[in-house]
């Protein structure tokens, strides 16, 4: 056996190797069970750490028990460093065909190729084996970069493969993960004010959790972006994450954001097409989500002035809790990243002088949501107010799509001219 499959082989099945599979994520894992047997290209992507490579071998050990023979099973992680000399589709190809050769799988052959971004023009070689006519191949990738999924994949993989988002945990997978039993108010708020990231449960204290988030957001600012893109203004790109947590729920623009840093901070570079690369690149590496708005009586989506929320709690939690975040925000944020795991389109909704939320739109389903930390108040005029200024953007909007207002309450309000009030602990179970 050559020296680099020699080496990788502990990551491989191929002698009855067994290793950690971690806690398996039925909303992502039955997604990609159900499309085993097909040629087309499976592509997981998501930020770093949010558990792809985990998923992808819980796939694998799928298929072991499914009675596929390790040895037809191919596992490549391009972080693993005894693939740093794997650095172009050429080189990845070699090991490909030193696997075929001394392995020697017979019938389909299955390759999980981890973390693919990283090999220089890799979807050469990932095209040639999803064509290849002569053999039955079916190929897994993970990458950390969006435009794995944008118009560049759509070019590179010519359309034979279809798109796996993934994300931190939800409230749902939170529970499983810390072996809790029931879905409770108190479990929800602790799950705002930890976050999502399925590591965070190894570590006790806030300093160690803490650690850990700070070097996942450096891993993240300087090899997925400040490498990548050859950023010459590293500090901007890192006060830039910074702000955009600061203004999570906020409508801004890139303007908004240049003229800030113009008058305030005056950061070298904060040009206006710096600000707007710099958070682009953000997007890609899944630090952020744009959320557009949405004329809810034109049915169009605006340009210009959006809302950003970020990908997972855990950076506002332990970087930047001094910031202007409350638990009202951070509900608001949980609520979009729900949205988005269940698959919706997401947007803000404007409806003249209102603003409504989310308007969340899937397939022939929409969704209008409010979002308020209590409906509730001891002084009874306040409570009306707080009704009355949740309940009226919906209260506006004229047609029979479903109008939800979520809150933080223990006892929900009755339905209100068809809106319901739901308690975000329980809103997975009915997206």
């Amino acid at each position: 056996m050559t020296e680099i499959l020699q080496a990788i082989s502990k990551y491989n099945l191929w002698d009855g190797n067994s290793f950690d599979f971690g806690i398996e994520r039925p909303l992502y894992h039955q997604k990609i069970i159900d499309l085993l047997g097909s040629r087309v290209i499976k592509v997981i992507t998501g930020m770093r750490r949010v558990g792809k490579s985990y998923i992808a071998r819980q796939v694998a050990q799928s298929l072991i028990r499914d009675g596929v023979k390790g040895k037809n099973i191919f596992m490549l992680n391009k972080e693993f460093t005894e693939l740093d000399s794997v650095q172009t589709y050429k080189d990845l190809d070699n090991l490909l065909k030193a696997y075929l050769d001394e392995i020697a799988p017979k019938g389909k052959v299955y390759l999980f190729l981890d973390e693919i971004q990283d090999v220089d023009e890799w979807e050469k070689t990932v095209n040639s084996y999803s064509q290849d006519y002569t053999r039955d191949f079916e190929i897994f990738l993970t990458g950390s970069n969006s435009k794995m999924l944008s118009g560049e994949l759509s070019t590179k993989l010519s359309g034979r493969f279809v798109i796996l988002e993934t994300y931190s945990l939800s409230f749902g997978e939170y529970i499983d993960f810390h072996k809790e039993e029931s879905l409770t108010r108190q479990s929800y708020i602790r799950y705002l004010g930890d976050g999502g990231m399925p590591a965070l449960r190894e570590f006790g204290s806030a300093e160690s959790k803490r650690n850990y988030v700070s070097s996942l957001k450096d891993t993240i600012l300087l090899k997925d972006i400040v490498a990548r893109h050859n950023i010459r203004y590293p500090k901007l790109l890192e006060s830039l994450f910074g702000y955009l947590i600061n203004n999570a729920s906020n409508i801004i623009s890139i303007n908004n954001i240049a003229n800030y840093y113009k008058k305030n901070a005056q950061r070298e570079g904060a040009s206006y097409e710096t600000i707007a690369q710099y958070v682009g690149y953000m997007e890609e590496a899944f630090l952020v989500h744009r959320c557009e708005r949405y004329d809810m009586k034109g049915k169009a989506v605006l340009s210009g002035p959006c809302k950003f929320y970020i990908n997972d709690l855990c950076f506002h939690n332990y970087l930047y809790k001094g910031f202007g975040f409350g638990l009202g925000y951070s509900l608001e944020n949980s609520i979009f990243l729900d949205l988005k795991r269940a698959g919706f389109n997401v947007y803000v909704g404007k409806l003249m002088n209102k603003e409504v939320d989310f308007v969340a739109i899937k397939d022939e389903r929409k969704v209008y949501i409010q979002v308020a930390y209590t409906l509730h108040s001891e002084d009874p005029d306040m409570q009306k107010k707080i009704i009355q200024r949740e309940y009226s953007p919906l209260e506006g909007i004229r047609d029979n799509w479903e109008k939800l207002v979520i809150s933080l309450d223990e006892s929900p309000m009755e339905p209100k001219d068809g809106i319901k009030n739901i308690q975000a602990w329980n809103l997975c179970g009915i997206l």
